[in-house]
């Protein structure tokens, strides 16, 4: 269980405005289990994220990168999660990546939770371009035994060129990709170069936003192994979903 510690970081990483988490588990299809959880922000009542995150401003950006960070570790050892946990965070708060991740080391000790069960997923709402920077982040985590992942890939900044320069742990796919690829030939070319790539590379390459059972069953067809989307399970306010209560599409 969480230290007192733990628990009084927590509570001040709170008072930068009252927040908490939803948990959507990431699914092995291959093995037919839950690989993970990506934590994803809410309302202290379940509002959306969109109304989290409009109080975020650049003066308390970094305040509240930090204080997701120790909000999710808490809630996920409270939860008793033995699984990998996914956290998002904004590239852009972190000015030096050593200090930076000093809260969330003290966060995981204290709640006895194994830092090589993390995954940081790198938000890209904003231009990054310190690539150099970025870089030295995911070495910096990678040290102390933390994946990073490289969220949203097929929209916005991210490409293949940002995935040569920062060689990211994780690729996650974005919906834009995978929406309808049981329909589209095209689609689905991509998605079996991104499998294809990911074979060549060693990098594991989740697939986002999945919400129909064509889409899984198209995305088996071309080698697909993790997935996450609604089709599975939506997000639960302060819970973990169970394995029982997901079909796995066989």
């Amino acid at each position: 269980m969480p230290s007192e510690q733990t628990c009084s970081a927590c509570r001040q990483a709170e008072d930068v405005f009252p927040f908490s988490m939803a948990f959507q588990p990431i699914v092995d299809i291959v093995e037919q289990r839950i690989d993970g959880f990506e934590a994803l922000v809410r309302g202290p009542a379940g509002e959306g994220a969109a109304e989290v995150l409009a109080q975020v401003t650049p003066e308390n950006r970094y305040a509240f990168d930090q204080a997701c960070r120790v909000r999710a570790i808490d809630l996920a050892a409270r939860l008793r999660l033995d699984r990998r946990l996914n956290i998002n965070f904004l590239p852009n708060a972190v000015y030096e990546p050593r200090a930076c991740i000093r809260k969330t080391l003290e966060a995981a000790s204290g709640a006895g939770f194994p830092l090589d069960r993390l995954t940081f997923e790198i938000v890209e709402s904003e231009s990054l371009a310190n690539v150099a920077h970025l870089a030295a982040i995911i070495v910096e985590y990678r040290r102390h035994g933390i994946q990073t992942a490289l969220d949203d890939f097929g929209t916005g900044y991210s490409g293949l060129s940002r995935l040569a320069d920062l060689k990211p742990d994780i690729l996650k796919v974005d919906r834009i990709l995978i929406d309808h690829c049981d329909q589209d030939i095209t689609r689905r070319a991509i998605l079996a170069s991104l499998v294809s790539l990911g074979a060549a590379i060693g990098l594991k390459i989740v697939f986002e936003g999945v919400e129909r059972r064509e889409e899984v069953d198209a995305l088996r067809e071309v080698g697909a192994r993790f997935m996450q989307g609604f089709y599975f399970a939506r997000p639960m306010f302060e819970g973990l979903v169970r394995e029982d209560m997901i079909s796995f599409a066989t």
